[in-house]
Order: structure tokens, then sequence, then C-alpha cells
């Protein structure tokens, strides 16, 4: 029989009784109050808080321990084929960003400018980064000299300051945000076209292996590309409440920017060129349409290889005369899964009942619980409870490390089947305009539709329904003879249209 508590109420243990309160847990559902339900989920979870500054949040160790997740994960991919992390200046002298002049007027109406020092008001101004092309881009200036300093492979990690304090969502949107991003510098088109593709295909894993979440891939239409950019390539993922997330980019920025930084190498001739580059980047925004994707009434659910904590161990204790005994078992388990690269933690609070564990570590996420009891520490049993499902069972503690192994893996492989469905179910092709308008209006989604290149009619969809093309897919493109379902005239792509974050 399994001891669990399943049935107690979210509360605080007997000794808090005074500070007990009723909404510690998630108090709406996710159907019903999407935005609601996230902000409680980001807050009770304690993966972020708001910051005593307007648009700002403060990133909690729940949720920096997703990111270091993320991070570690990338990293292991991009060091193997040459890229390296490097840090540049949070500061950028406003007369080097005035030397790319289309990419820094793009950013003008986001940028914060510091003009003072002290009591000194400065000759230039500076701008707070809000990406990092320019600053990066006239130090390559001064390090590539040759076609043999040929590829520069450099990875940041850091932080950008963009004004977005009207509408503040954790995560999803705020004034500053800790990110990735990727510069790269090439002796030939080829070669950062070929950069370009890589890291997309490489963010891909990021999102559907790590954390089991679908995406689209494609590129984005000139209206919607990076500035500066040659062309701009998007991961793009839909939530259940039927808005889009841009997951990452990665741009090709041909030679925009080299020529006006004068990034110049010598090649195996003798010939001076300019250099071919590339820039990329993903930030914490994933995190929010992981909990989006994933996340149930009861809270946060993670996926096992992203979650920093995979397994918890509850003791089950109803008496101390077992007490020790079952704590000394709990360790021994705990030790196990660790030794065998199962992250795991024992729960080991005395002022804290069974139940009130359950409710704490489901709103935390956690894949999977370990329940031990005096009878399960008598059979040699325990209880294995998923995070995904509820699902409960009884096994010998003996296969604890095979069983836990194969648990989590069933449960990171079923999230990525839920959310395959949701997204499959959530894109639907579209033949006229009134469709697209409906889908929009109804249920949101994906609306796939022919689409004639016409920068217009891609404004007139934006104006009247609010979606934006998120991106024109590289493997669809419209059946001979279609035309566009905005103006009728000949078709000559697919956009895939969608209301976004």
């Amino acid at each position: 029989m399994n001891e669990s508590i399943a049935s107690e109420k979210k509360k605080l243990p007997s000794e808090s009784k005074t500070t007990e309160r009723e909404d510690l847990g998630i108090t709406v559902h996710k159907q019903e109050d999407f935005s609601e339900w996230y902000t409680q989920v980001v807050l009770k979870a304690e993966l972020a808080d708001y910051a005593g500054a307007k648009g700002f949040i403060v990133l909690r160790p729940n949720g920096y321990d997703i990111w270091e997740r993320i991070k570690e994960y990338f990293d292991s991919r991009i060091k193997k084929t040459g890229h390296r992390n490097a840090y540049f200046p949070t500061l950028i002298p406003e007369s080097l960003l005035k030397r790319e002049s289309e990419h820094f007027e793009g950013f003008v109406p986001e940028v914060f400018w510091v003009t003072r020092s002290g009591t000194e008001d400065l000759l230039d101004r500076y701008a707070v980064r809000p990406t990092s092309e320019t600053i990066i881009h006239d130090s390559m200036s001064r390090w590539i000299r040759s076609w043999r300093d040929l590829p520069l492979l450099l990875n940041v990690w850091n932080s950008v300051l963009r004004a977005e304090i009207k509408s503040t969502k954790p995560f999803i949107r705020s004034t500053e945000f800790l990110w990735q991003e990727g510069h790269t510098a090439h002796s030939s088109e080829a070669g950062a076209e070929k950069e370009v593709m890589d890291i997309l295909l490489v963010y891909r894993d990021v999102m559907q292996d790590l954390l089991a979440i679908p995406v689209y891939i494609g590129r984005k239409s000139e209206k919607e590309k990076f500035v500066g950019a040659v062309y701009t390539t998007t991961l793009e993922a839909m939530m259940p409440d039927g808005k889009a997330v841009q997951m990452g980019t990665s741009h090709h920025l041909g030679q925009n920017f080299s020529k006006p930084f004068e990034i110049r190498f010598l090649d195996k001739e003798g010939e001076l060129r300019f250099v071919w580059q590339t820039s990329w980047g993903i930030s914490w925004r994933i995190i929010g349409a992981l909990i989006m994707e994933h996340g149930d009434d009861k809270g946060l659910v993670l996926p096992p290889k992203a979650a920093p904590i995979q397994i918890v161990i509850v003791p089950i204790i109803f008496s101390t005369g077992k007490a020790a005994e079952i704590e000394s078992k709990c360790r021994e388990i705990e030790g196990e899964l660790n030794k065998a690269g199962l992250r795991t933690t024992f729960d080991s609070r005395e002022n804290y009942t069974p139940g009130w564990k359950y409710n704490d570590w489901e709103m935390k996420g956690v894949p999977l619980r370990i329940e031990i009891g005096p009878r399960d520490l008598a059979n040699g049993t325990a209880v294995l409870v998923r995070r995904d499902t509820g699902k409960k069972r009884t096994i010998v503690t003996s296969d604890i490390v095979r069983e836990s192994s194969t648990v989590l893996e069933d449960i990171q492989s079923n999230l990525w089947t839920q959310a395959s469905k949701r997204l499959d179910q959530q894109t639907v092709m579209v033949k006229s305009y009134g469709e697209l308008r409906e889908v929009m209006e109804e249920k949101g989604g994906f609306a796939k539709a022919a689409w004639c290149g016409s920068a217009d009619c891609e404004l007139k969809v934006k104006e009247e329904t609010g979606a934006d093309i998120r991106l024109l897919p590289f493997d669809e493109m419209p059946a001979p003879q279609s035309n566009c379902v905005v103006c009728g005239k000949p078709a000559t792509e697919i956009a895939y249209f969608a209301r976004a974050y």
C-alpha cells in the first residue's frame, strides 16, 4: 500500500499554522486565465521575482539553475566546433554605433544612454548594450589580419538592455535580459552561410532535445529580419494560448558590418578582402516558453534533461521510531542515484509534512519523486511518482537506478510527444483571407498561407489581425498557380502567420 498522503490539502506544517495560507498553490486554471497562471508559476515556483526598478526582474536560483542547464548544453555543442567564449564591455560609444547607421537606427527607440560620469557630462555618449555587433566588430577589425586568423568564432554570455518598460512579462519581455550571442567572421560567404545553418540546427536541438519544445525553422521576411542582416533564420514555437514565441535567430550579415568597420584580411593570394560575418542568439525567453509549454495547474513541469533536480526523495515518517532508518535509506539511495549521474536531492526538512513537500516539489517541476516510508523500508521497496502524469509505481530498491533512468527517459519522451501533438493541432493551412482572419480571431496558432511576397500584404495582415509572418519555411513552396490569400496575385512563398509574444 502506498503510504503517500495523496489527499492532504496544500498547507504549511502544524508548526507554522499561524502563517497558513490558502493561496500557496496555483489559484487559477491554465486554460481559463493563461496570463495569470503563468505569472503565478513564475513567482510561486521561485523562478523569478519583480525588481525594485520598473521593467526589471530578478532571476532567482531556481530560474538561474535552468539557465545554467541551457548554457552547459549549448556550450558543450559549440565548443566542439571551435567556438570560444569571450566578454565585451556593456557600454558602447555612440561613435561606434554610428559606423553602421542602418543597424544603429533600428535600435535607437530601445537604447538607454549614459551621458554623465559623476558630475561631468560625457563628450561621447555611451549606449548601454542592446546587442554587441558594433563593439565586437570594432575588436575584430584589430584582431583579423590574414586568412590564417579565420574563421574567428566567438560566443558571449551576457545581459542586454532594451526599453521594454511599458509591459513586463517575466522571461518573455523585460528591460534587461540574459542571453547568448555569437559573432563569427569567415573568409567566404559560403563559410558564413554554413555557420548560420549549423547554429540554427544546434538551436533546434536545444529546443527539441533539451527542452522538449517542437519548433519550426525558416527565414524571416524582409520586414522582420534583423536590422543590418542580409537575411535572418529563425526558430518559432507555439504556446498553448495560441501565441508564437521566437525561440532563437541566426543571421547572415554578409559584409554589411565588415565594410564600415574595415574588417579585412589578406587571402592566400595576397589580396585584401572583407570578411563575411554572422551573428546568432537565444535569450532567457526560452525559459518562459518552457514554463508555458509544459506547465499545468499544479505549477512547473520540467523535462528531465533540462531539470536542475531530476529526482527528489521524500521520506514518509509517522513516528520517530523508524525515522533514523528511513533517513539512512533515503541518503543511501540519493548517493546511488547521484553516482549514476541522476541529479537527485533528499528532502530532509523536518518541519514540513510529506504532503506539503509533495506540493512544493510539484510546484517546482521536479520530474520524479521517490517516496519511502516504514512499510517500504521493511519490504525493500520505494514508490516512484511521475510529475508529468502523476502515475505511481512501487519498485524494489535494488532496481532504483535502472527504474528511475527508464522513467525519466519516458517523461522526456512523453512531454515531447504531447507538445508535438499540440503544435500539429495549432497549425492549419488556410486558403483565403477570411480563413486567416478567422483562425487569428477564434483560436490563434499558426496559419499557413500562400503569399505573394509583398510587404503591403504582410502589413495589411498585421494591421487587421495582429499577426506577423513568423517564418518562411525552408522546405515548403506554394502549389503551382497558387494565389496570395491577401491580394489574389500569384504566390511565391508559403508563410506562417501568427500573433506572438
